[in-house]
């Protein structure tokens, strides 16, 4: 052991145990029933492979258990991490509102009354000054509910019905139900176990949704209803057979058209039908093609089509309303290899770009006339910036939100032909918060093959870098997902007691361009964990932090990440947090019957081809875990996760605790009636927050 790992060992056991290693009891021993699975000629022996029963006594048995040990072992922070959450509770403006937005009419919000935990649903007819009507109240619909999450509301063009969907489990299956708006009364029409994904027709009585596969959770039909008939009624529309698309519905910002997209990684297709012929059959605007991906819009005469036919970093096409085949495409911003096009918003008489250079995203406004474009700008060193709810076409009006890791959520209204912005609303930060107290920076670390890697930080002024301050640094990785540096306002806990807080821009995102996805997924995923831990010895080099401050933190995919770097690298980390992991990689990807895993093959790989299974054995967590040192350790999961299953991180502390040889923290928390998002409702999110922040914070010498 080193005597890094023996000052982490002493610093646990008399912080977080009050010096009575003697009042801890000994961990939850899972039993070991061997499970052979052999392919390529090579068989892996899981002994814990018995705990992806769900339903098993023993399994819930052996869940709580961890968690009655995990309770134990944090009682001597609790106070702090009691603490901790009033603290972040007290930032939150109870009675916030969302800012208002305008739709056919009407002006629609979210807001929240004292002590609720969920939002109520509202709008007033007209202006803002009309009486407000109550559409949905989440925290009456959720009395008496472990678990609520509420999908939508989805208007119906005339203003008058409302679609709504309602997950009580946490596993993403939603039961739709219909308001009528006017007379306040739930109409007789249910459709259960479905995706909450709905698109009305114009007539304001026919509506389309998905349904998933039972099993797979896979997004793969599309069904039309009828308002007032049966849902046993309803008609099977479209359905996707092919096993690594999943298809959805949506429609036209101009409200023209309905359209149903199928999508995986590399390829997309997209439906077409006019929105006020219901009963018509959708068209396909043009055929998937391998390795070519396209998302569309219509503006006036034509459609506006994002692909990255040709161009890896995507470009921007057109074509006119009748042919829409790949032929009749023509090119209107071209392909940029240093700019990735993210995306675009369309008005009648401007277009919006968001563009991604220098590892930021920026919007760029193009004018319909000829007129030269130019970029909103922004004077933080990082920041997240995106078009929010823009539902009108005619309008000079471009509604923005900006967030940086000092500047709280903000949302603009820029006239984009006087070039004026005017603040709509801010995120309220309670407490005594205030911006100029806090210092952002964007730096690069240079990677072990040379790349430069992005990573942006923050922390309280006063800060000098001088190795003593805990840094935490957090990651993902994977998707094509850009870690943006957003505000969150639960940090001001760790950063008030003397963190920093970095995030690490690692290949398997988008910071840099589609190539920084390329470099960092299949068989260069290791770039993403060798990234991570380059940005951490970088910062500890640049004495942001010093190897015995130094914590990660990562959820979902970056639990991988987490699961990855302390197997890689394990003397370096002085904690971390796994939340919901993925870790087991080569078992799920081979079994296609587990949530979501056929949709991904182009992200991992398919094991059952050697190469891939050969790779991915490599770095899959739960696979290499070996006897060494470990850093202490939190891991939290949901029962009901439907995206990565309890049974990953439960399997990989259990094989932990058999097989490392020190004596550090290990700690399972598993939310018995959540799913992969945690914990629902907006206060009950922020205990898990304590908890993790408490772990950290122990371990790092803060009561």
């Amino acid at each position: 052991m080193s005597h890094i790992q023996k000052a982490i060992l002493l610093m646990a056991t008399t912080l977080l145990l009050g010096g009575c290693s003697s009042e801890l009891p000994d961990p939850p021993v899972a039993d070991v029933r061997p499970h052979e699975m052999t392919i390529h000629g090579d068989t892996r022996v899981d002994n814990y492979y018995w705990l992806n029963q769900r339903e098993d006594p023993e399994v819930i048995a052996y869940l709580e258990a961890e968690n009655e040990y995990l309770d134990a072992a944090m009682k001597p922070q609790r106070k702090l991490e009691k603490k901790l959450f009033e603290e972040m509770k007290g930032r939150i403006k109870e009675d916030d509102s969302s800012a208002p937005f305008e739709m056919r009419g009407y002006w629609y919000y979210s807001r929240y009354v004292e002590g609720g935990e969920y939002a109520l649903e509202c709008r007033r007819k007209g202006s803002l000054d009309a009486p407000e009507e109550i559409l949905f109240d989440g925290n009456e619909m959720a009395t008496g509910l472990e678990y609520f999450s509420l999908r939508g509301p989805s208007v119906s063009f005339d203003n008058r019905y409302a679609i709504y969907g309602v997950d009580d489990q946490g596993r993403r299956f939603y039961t739709l139900r219909v308001k009528d708006l006017a007379s306040g009364e739930i109409l007789g029409d249910v459709i259960p176990d479905v995706t909450g994904n709905v698109v009305w027709a114009k007539d304001n009585r026919t509506f389309f949704y998905t349904r998933q596969d039972p099993e797979t959770l896979r997004s793969w039909q599309v069904w039309r209803h009828l308002l007032g008939s049966d849902a046993r009624d309803d008609v099977l529309i479209y359905q996707e057979d092919d096993d690594t698309f999943s298809c959805y519905v949506g429609r036209t910002k101009s409200y023209r058209y309905l359209m149903i997209d199928s999508s995986q990684t590399l390829s997309s297709e997209v439906r077409l039908l006019e929105a006020d012929h219901p009963q018509g059959e959708f068209r396909v605007f043009q055929a998937r093609e391998k390795n070519m991906e396209y998302s569309i819009d219509h503006q006036g005469d034509r459609f506006l089509i994002r692909t990255n036919l040709h161009a890896p970093n995507f470009r921007l096409m057109e074509c006119g309303l009748q042919e829409t085949g790949l032929a009749s495409w023509k090119e209107v911003v071209p392909h940029r290899p240093d700019v990735l096009l993210s995306g675009f918003e369309v008005f009648d008489d401007w277009m919006v770009l968001t563009e991604r250079f220098d590892g930021l995203n920026h919007l760029k406004i193009v004018p319909m006339d000829g007129g030269a474009p130019h970029f909103l700008e922004f004077n933080d060193p990082t920041w997240s910036t995106w078009a929010s709810v823009n539902t009108r076409m005619d309008t000079n009006v471009f509604r923005y939100g900006y967030s940086s890791l000092t500047t709280p959520r903000s949302t603009y209204d820029y006239d984009m032909q006087r070039r004026t912005s005017t603040l709509i609303k801010q995120q309220e930060i309670l407490g005594g918060f205030d911006s100029d107290n806090y210092q952002a920076e964007y730096v690069h670390v240079v990677a072990r093959d040379g790349t430069k890697v992005p990573v942006s930080l923050v922390y309280r002024k006063g800060f000098v870098a001088d190795g003593s301050a805990p840094l935490l640094l957090y990651g993902y990785g994977s998707y094509g997902a850009s870690m943006n540096a957003g505000f969150r306002s639960s940090l001001i806990s760790l950063l008030d007691r003397g963190f920093v807080y970095a995030i690490a821009h690692v290949r398997g995102g988008q910071e840099m361009g589609r190539q920084w996805y390329e470099d960092g997924k299949l068989l260069n995923k290791m770039n993403t964990f060798t990234d991570f831990i380059d940005c951490g010895h970088g910062l500890v080099e640049r004495k942001y932090t010093s190897r015995d401050r130094l914590f990660a933190m990562g959820g979902s995919a970056g639990g991988l990440l987490m699961g990855a770097i302390i197997n890689l690298d394990p003397d370096l980390w002085a904690g971390v947090v796994a939340a919901v992991p993925f870790v087991d990689v080569v078992t799920t990807m081979l079994d296609d019957s587990i949530p979501l895993t056929t949709g991904e093959y182009d992200e991992w790989g398919n094991p059952n081809e050697k190469v891939y299974y050969d790779y991915m054995l490599s770095y899959s967590p739960y696979d290499q875990v070996a006897a060494h040192a470990y850093p202490p350790l939190l891991v939290t999961t949901g029962l009901h996760d439907s995206q990565v299953q309890y049974f990953e991180p439960a399997k990989w502390v259990a094989k932990l605790r058999a097989v490392k040889t020190d004596d550090n923290l290990l700690l399972l928390k598993t939310n018995m009636g959540a799913g992969h998002g945690g914990a629902s409702g907006r206060f009950r999110r922020l205990e898990e927050t304590a908890l993790s922040y408490a772990f950290l914070c122990g371990l790092a010498g803060i009561h």
